[in-house]
């Protein structure tokens, strides 16, 4: 007893080993016994468990003419014991998951057209295939993407091969292609194809500041020496064909963000006889030699590979 009462012993004092050692004797109700289990001398074993009877403060054992048993002190302690391994074992197995990429969250930055065309699916497929990996996916303009991943905000991002990444590992995501969309009665929904040249001088609806996908057609533009006239700008792909819908101006999305649209928002989609109308999605990390497994199975995924 100390002045004020008793004495509170923390749990530093207290190791696996020997918690291990005080279970198998139990179980055997011999120190001699526990000691061969554990390939160790019954002396090594019986100061151990001295040293543990003294951290904590009364005696765990009754020494008998043949062998032990347990004070109810002792059966408390192995009470305790047995939680102990089995929240060890869980730990572990815990731990071994994340260490082979069957557990964990993974962050994910990617662009408007990433996630409006390809990534749901390829997310499903994941997450069906690794249920206990969590995917934190938040939508970004691919510049902001690439900061994101450069900053180690994100694990993984995907964004437009228009994006300068210099500093990070890259690679092919999928291809899409853009295309003209406009109202189904606009006098140029009949052409078969379309250049910039020939609509650049349209009223547009424009995507917010920061797209890739408007800064890449604002310099084709200037290319032509004429600008992009901007009608409205909106902030998702949705806004803009709603604006198209309302009649306020035409649009240059990717093909994957219209198609589905059509006929539902009487909306006319004509190709884009360019050559830089088919881009490419790209996927970057910050260092591959730094990949968690889970990182890795995802890409895996999204690029078709074996995992």
């Amino acid at each position: 007893m100390t002045e004020g009462g008793p004495r509170i012993r923390g749990g530093a004092g207290y190791d696996l080993v020997t918690l291990a050692l005080f279970r198998s004797i139990a179980a055997t109700g011999s120190i001699a016994h526990a000691a061969a289990l554990h390939d160790l001398v019954p002396s090594a074993v019986s100061k151990r468990i001295a040293d543990l009877e003294a951290l904590v403060g009364t005696p765990l054992l009754r020494r008998l003419r043949r062998g032990v048993e347990l004070t109810p002190a002792g059966e408390e302690l192995l009470r305790h014991a047995e939680g102990l391994r089995d929240a060890v074992e869980r730990m572990s197995a815990d731990m071994a998951a994340h260490a082979t990429g069957r557990r964990g969250a993974i962050r994910v930055a990617a662009n408007s057209s990433a996630i409006s065309q390809f990534l749901p699916e390829d997310l499903a497929e994941f997450v069906a295939a690794e249920p206990d990996l969590h995917i934190h996916l938040t939508e970004m303009t691919s510049v902001e993407v690439i900061e994101a991943v450069r900053s180690d905000r994100a694990d993984v991002g995907v964004f437009s091969g228009m994006t300068e990444a210099a500093g990070l590992s890259t690679q092919t995501y999928r291809r899409d292609t853009l295309v003209v969309v406009m109202p189904a009665d606009h006098p140029l929904s009949e052409r078969r194809r379309l250049k910039l040249a020939d609509v650049v001088h349209e009223p547009f609806v424009a995507l917010q500041t920061g797209s890739s996908i408007q800064a890449f057609l604002d310099r084709r533009a200037e290319d032509l020496g004429a600008h992009i006239r901007t009608q409205v700008a909106v902030q998702s792909f949705d806004g803009v064909r709603r604006m198209v819908q309302a009649r306020l101006g035409i649009a240059i999305l990717p093909y994957g963000a219209v198609e589905p649209y059509l006929d539902a928002a009487r909306l006319a989609m004509v190709p884009l006889n360019e050559p830089w109308a088919t881009r490419e999605l790209l996927i970057a990390v910050r260092n591959p030699g730094t990949v968690t497994p889970q990182t890795a199975a995802l890409i895996a995924t999204l690029t078709g590979q074996p995992r």
